[in-house]
């Protein structure tokens, strides 16, 4: 299995402390977690899109040039590009400069998005999310794969001089992933091109997601595409990971912040309903407990779903030095166990897309820092 670390970029207090940091520090936060994520073996790193609510994710672009220009290997990932809401000539743009920025280092996860105040902000529709996500993703794919290409749709205006969008990506198209938090739809689209799907598996119980990754297999072969590159990803849930030496000790630790955080309305997880940390523990896909415990969680969730890349979420209202212990005991204690136990082509020589870039370091490899370097 391969693994991903995913900031949305909430900017909350700890609900605890009322301690929040400045806009600056939680974005170069977002930076230097994914430095580390790379010195630790992570294969990628992803950053959200978010227009309302409290988060500070509106600009991912401009997020990902950050990491692209500080990293040298680790995978960029979006989680998700709101795909519906964005002209598909400024996403070629503005993706295709971050893949030669990182020299061939994007992989693009589009979707709707789940905030419903996005689409009026931009004078759209809600009611056409769908139809805008469909028709805006057949447009990029062409404008990524065709020079001199002109076009007509329904939702924007047409091309109607031949048009090549610049620069063009590094080394060909970029993959592209269908995320999909509650529906059939964005399975059902990603099967129809013979894209991967990243399921969210947050917000329902996982017998849901199972319907929808199994929707999206059975789709995938009847539209005829090759099986082997058939990737599925899986999120774990809206309350972030967190190791503790048992888990008795990480719900004593981390509950009173989850429990805290998922009663706020504004923040991801206000509709999940796994409200209580002991629930979300034993029923839900929070990483939450002691290594042992997360990699059976992840284990068994891969029993049911068979995906390939594992996407985690820091807690980021704690302490930033807190963050990257967690990240670092999550490399060092649960990545290689799940390595062993769940391999995947992703990424791999046999994956079209797998030697772009090196393939990543091992975590056990890798030196330990003190997290006294970054700051809190």
């Amino acid at each position: 299995m391969k693994f991903q670390v995913l900031d949305i970029i909430p900017h909350l207090k700890n609900p605890l402390t009322g301690d929040i940091v400045s806009t600056a520090d939680r974005l170069n936060q977002v930076v230097q977690t994914a430095q580390r994520a790379e010195e630790l073996g992570y294969d990628g790193f992803s950053v959200g899109e978010r227009h309302a609510g409290e988060f500070i994710s509106s600009s991912p672009t401009t997020v990902l040039a950050a990491i692209a220009a500080v990293t040298e290997r680790i995978r960029l990932q979006t989680g998700v590009a709101v795909l519906s809401v964005l002209d598909p000539v400024r996403v070629a743009e503005d993706y295709a400069t971050i893949d030669q920025l990182s020299r061939g280092r994007l992989e693009l996860v589009i979707g709707k998005g789940n905030e419903v105040l996005q689409y009026p902000l931009f004078g759209l529709d809600l009611d056409h999310q769908w139809e805008l996500l469909a028709e805006k993703y057949e447009l990029l794919r062409r404008l990524w794969r065709e020079e001199n290409l002109t076009w007509s749709g329904r939702f924007r205006a047409p091309l109607t001089e031949p048009t090549t969008t610049t620069p063009r990506p590094f080394d060909g198209p970029p993959r592209i992933w269908h995320g999909s938090a509650t529906t059939l739809t964005s399975a059902a689209l990603a099967a129809k091109w013979g894209d991967p799907l990243f399921t969210a598996n947050a917000i329902q119980p996982r017998e849901n997601y199972h319907v929808l990754i199994q929707h999206y297999r059975d789709e995938y072969e009847r539209h005829g595409h090759d099986p082997k590159h058939r990737y599925v990803g899986s999120g774990s849930g809206a309350g972030g990971v967190f190791i503790a030496d048992t888990t008795q000790e990480a719900i004593r630790q981390f509950g009173p912040v989850y429990e805290a955080l998922t009663r706020n309305r504004n923040v991801p997880g206000n509709n999940s309903p796994f409200r209580d940390i002991n629930h979300a523990v034993a029923e839900g896909p929070a990483l939450v407990g002691s290594p042992e415990q997360v990699v059976d969680k992840i284990l068994s969730y891969h029993g049911l779903y068979g995906h390939d890349l594992q996407s985690i979420s820091l807690p980021t209202t704690l302490p930033f030095g807190q963050q990257l212990d967690i990240l670092e005991r999550f490399a060092l204690e649960v990545i290689p166990a799940v390595r062993a136990a769940a391999p995947t082509t992703l990424w791999e020589a046999e994956d079209p897309y797998g030697l772009r870039p090196e393939p990543a370091v091992p975590a056990t490899s890798i030196q330990t820092r003190s997290t006294l370097d970054y700051a809190r």
